[in-house]
């Protein structure tokens, strides 16, 4: 919003035109963290003074004082700068007012503070998008464009209606063909949009828009396209921009810090079945990242590459836990409390096929295989070469020494306790492994990779262990399944 020549330009009178179309718009760069804290670094804001039973009054003045600063940039497009003050005055002396209530009542002692803080914070954060809100209209209007202003803060309106419910009277009645509608980030909601969403709450907005008015699309224009990958960290020239995705790659990217959308705010859409296209604002011909519910990519690729380092593996092991249903309830409960999310959980609490893969490019066993069943075992051995019985075991041995600090009988059977465990090859790993098929398949062709080595799905990878289990045991599937 900062860059509003570029959104006038690239946005509202780019293609078909102004009309028929509703811009949902956040506050102006570094607002929101000038009055509730900064996002990055932790700076407190003018709720901070609030928080700390500090006389706020003077941190809201000098926020005033930056917000008319900013109008000042946009006077060359067309802003009437009076208008806009005095539009800001309003709001901030409303602002105050309701503070100073919240802070009076919070002195007392006799409620509870946390709700009245959190009242505080929708209060702030509300002014912002507002404010660039109004300034985009009365630009507009300047222009000679009938733009129409849909404050969803709710100032100054008792009604204790939820956002969904604010939002389709925001929207009712109008026609938006002859207008285009500027919406505020913010919505005013009896369950609080930022106890629900925090800062991610204009991208909720947008989404809960959406929902309402079923558009043809809905699009979300940043400074950046969604990449491959980050071309700060491997430079533009070694990426590109995602032409198609769905909503739960979307999902996963956001879990690890590349958010294209809020996954809270992706939900609503997937459901609705609403394509979502993201945009680099500075690039209005390029089509940017289409994200559907159904898409699939043609041929399975690497599409994005992203990560984060504020991941761990937990591993969490208790010998009452067989049996016994909701043991992982607590531990849940314990994430929860500490507001850790996770990618991925598994419980395992029962025998089940175990595969050890040879990462290493050495030797000739590719991947073991042990099934164990009422104390008995089964050990299944893939090799790329012949190899002897001797050197087999003793392979064997090298492989499985100290797995789990469990030990290999060789024998007819094998009795082991073993439990499973992720692999997390390093890249040295993957590329010894890649080195190693090529080998194979100069050696002995193609054909001798079966596609299954490395099926990418678990049930597939189940499909082909419970096969090879057939044939080993030379009985039925019925047999296996059982």
């Amino acid at each position: 919003m900062t860059a509003f020549q570029d959104v006038l330009q690239n946005i509202i009178f780019h293609g078909a035109g102004p009309y028929n179309r509703i811009l949902v718009v956040s506050a102006y760069s570094n607002v929101t963290n000038w009055l509730l804290e900064n996002k990055k670094t932790g700076a407190p804001g003018v709720y901070h003074h609030i928080s700390q039973h500090q006389e706020f009054h003077q941190a809201l003045e000098d926020v005033l004082g930056k917000l008319k600063a900013l109008n000042q940039h946009y006077v060359p497009l067309g802003l009437d700068l009076a208008a806009a003050d005095a539009f800001l005055e309003g709001r901030i002396a409303l602002a105050r007012a309701y503070l100073d209530s919240l802070v009076s009542v919070l002195a007392s002692g006799y409620v509870n503070g946390a709700s009245i803080l959190q009242a505080a914070r929708e209060i702030l954060a509300s002014i912002g998008e507002a404010h660039s809100a109004f300034n985009s209209v009365n630009i507009l209007q300047n222009k000679g464009v009938n733009a129409t202003l849909v404050d969803l803060s709710g100032f100054d309106d008792p009604r204790a209606l939820t956002i969904d419910e604010r939002i389709r009277q925001a929207f009712a009645g109008i026609n938006f063909a002859s207008t285009i509608c500027i919406a505020t980030g913010y919505t005013k909601g009896t369950e609080g949009i930022m106890r629900e969403f925090d800062r991610g709450y204009s991208e909720v907005t947008f989404s809960k828009i959406a929902v309402a008015v079923k558009p043809q699309e809905a699009i979300i224009h940043k400074e950046y396209h969604l990449c491959s990958a980050d071309p700060n960290l491997v430079g533009i020239s070694n990426c590109h921009p995602v032409g198609f995705t769905n909503y739960d790659v979307a999902d996963q990217l956001a879990d690890v810090g590349m958010e294209a959308i809020h996954p809270k705010a992706s939900k609503p859409l997937e459901i609705n079945a609403i394509d979502l296209r993201i945009k680099n604002t500075f690039e209005p011909e390029h089509p940017g990242t289409l994200i559907t519910r159904d898409y699939v990519s043609p041929e399975q690729r690497v599409e994005v590459i992203t990560g984060t380092e504020r991941v761990s593996i937990i591993d969490i092991y208790d010998p009452l836990m067989v049996g016994a249903a909701g043991f992982d309830l607590h531990l849940m409960q314990a994430f929860s409390d500490l507001g850790v999310s996770y990618i991925f959980k598994a419980r395992y609490a029962g025998q089940a096929p175990l595969e050890l893969r040879n990462f290493t490019g050495q030797g000739a066993v590719a991947e073991v295989r042990l099934y164990e069943s009422r104390g008995q075992a089964l050990l299944a051995a893939e090799c790329v070469a012949e190899i002897s019985d001797g050197d087999l075991r003793r392979e064997l041995h090298r492989l499985t020494a100290g797995f789990c600090g469990g030990t290999l009988n060789l024998g007819e059977t094998v009795s082991v306790r073993i439990e499973p465990r992720w692999d997390c090859p390093s890249m040295e790993a993957v590329r010894q492994l890649r080195g190693l098929r090529a080998a194979l398949a100069r050696a002995h062709g193609e054909s001798f990779i079966a596609p299954e080595w490395e099926a990418p799905r678990l049930q597939d990878r189940l499909a082909d262990v419970s096969a090879k289990l057939v044939r080993a045991l030379d009985v039925t599937e019925e047999a296996v399944a059982a």
